[in-house]
């Protein structure tokens, strides 16, 4: 008996976007026993699970071609070429054109992700959790972080035309969703690429113009310096753009960040955090941080995990360093891995703490959230809450905060 095509998604909201692009052409081609693996390679660990997942998937459906593709895939083709499990690998420009998961007689199709230069998006009838919808506006980075492989393999930043990306958004509120998610690899070069430049605050103030049916706006992962003044004014006055941001800082030390190549320093992250919750006193953030990253002293990392207070950072994603081949930092002095693990672990037991903190101080609140589903929604700050009563995926209701455990809210639904 055959089964349905199974996708399997490691990695960023960009990569859960394009599977779902991935399944339905793979539906639409009825390429029955295909099992695709979509993977990530921001660290070592990341690409360790993805073939893990392969070996598993192909144990468990002896009979299926496994196509592995993801930016590990478009960095180190040889790496899952060698895997007897895989049946394809496919790169990063191939992996969503409508026919990929049809029989073909190369084994790996990978192209150099550094020529592509397309700009359109795939547009879905919508990706969604079931309650928001996540529209993609930009692919690819220019940067050169010094511990990063994915400009390698995603390419050169480019940018879906603003008109394209409006009638996405139209389309999908058309069909009832509340909230959009723009995601991308790097947000805020959006438009550098595009005639006249736009920025990303000019993306936004276009789609809240064109698209006033829209209720809820929010950004995925965004690089505070480039933030233009046109997106903070937006995120300052509009409501309808959510007060939570995700912040790629990194690290707070100034020598660390140095050397990593990233573009601000630790009092331009804290200016950023202060003026904006001067202007919108209910923002709230999130922030990528790096623990033991190469030549990181004791007082390095004490700059990094006093960065958590300094930002009011609520949301911490923590990454402990792992060298990537053919990145700078991987040729620089490495710490030692228990040093590595005891300083992730800690810079996630304060981002636990903080956390912690912000969910107890809603208690008694009355806050707007979007249903997810399952006794399961999301405030308008991102926070995680349990509610009571029936209430349709979906939809926004307005909660009375009741409890907080230890990473989630408790709350009842107000009529």
């Amino acid at each position: 008996m055959t089964r349905a095509p199974e996708i399997m998604t490691f990695g960023c909201r960009l990569n859960a976007y394009e599977s779902e692009v991935m399944r339905l052409n793979a539906e639409a081609a009825e390429a029955d026993d295909v099992v695709i693996v979509n993977t990530c390679a921001v660290t070592a660990e990341a690409v360790r699970q993805a073939q893990q997942a392969i070996r598993k998937a192909r144990r468990e459906r002896p009979e299926a071609r496994i196509l592995v593709t993801g930016c590990a895939a478009q960095i180190e083709p040889e790496r899952f070429a060698a895997m007897p499990e895989v049946s394809r690998v496919i790169g990063n420009g191939k992996k969503l054109a409508p026919d990929f998961a049809a029989p073909q007689p190369e084994r790996v199709a990978v192209d150099d992700i550094m020529t592509i230069v397309d700009t359109s998006s795939p547009v879905l009838a919508g990706f969604t959790e079931r309650a928001r919808a996540f529209v993609q506006i930009q692919n690819g980075c220019d940067h050169r972080c010094t511990f990063c492989t994915i400009p390698y393999g995603r390419g050169p930043s480019r940018s879906v035309a603003a008109d394209i990306v409006v009638s996405q958004i139209r389309a999908l509120v058309e069909r009832g969703l509340a909230e959009i998610v723009l995601t991308g690899v790097d947000l805020t070069a959006y438009g550098a690429d595009c005639p006249g430049a736009p920025t990303l605050g000019g993306l936004v103030e276009h789609i809240l113009a064109d698209v006033p049916e829209l209720a809820r706006l929010r950004l995925s992962s965004i690089d505070s310096v480039e933030a233009d003044d046109t997106l903070v004014r937006l995120i300052a006055e509009n409501e309808r753009v959510m007060p939570h941001l995700h912040l790629s800082l990194q690290a707070g030390d100034d020598m660390i960040l140095k050397r990593m190549k990233r573009r601000h320093s630790r009092a331009d992250a804290i200016a950023f955090c202060d003026r904006l919750k001067r202007l919108r006193p209910d923002i709230v953030f999130g922030a990528d941080l790096i623990a033991g990253f190469p030549t990181e002293t004791d007082e390095m990392f004490e700059n990094s995990l006093s960065l958590i207070e300094a930002c009011g950072l609520v949301y911490t994603h923590v990454f402990p360093f792992s060298p990537r081949p053919g990145t700078p930092a991987a040729r620089m002095p490495q710490l030692n891995g228990a040093v590595v693990r005891a300083r992730a672990r800690r810079l996630r037991e304060r981002g636990a703490s903080a956390l912690a903190g912000f969910l107890a101080h809603q208690v008694g609140t009355t806050t707007n959230a979007l249903v997810e589903g399952d006794g399961r929604a999301r405030t308008d700050a991102y926070a995680p809450v349990r509610i009571a009563g029936n209430a349709r995926t979906g939809a926004v209701v307005c909660v009375h905060v009741t409890g907080a455990e230890t990473d989630h809210l408790v709350g009842a639904v107000q009529t």
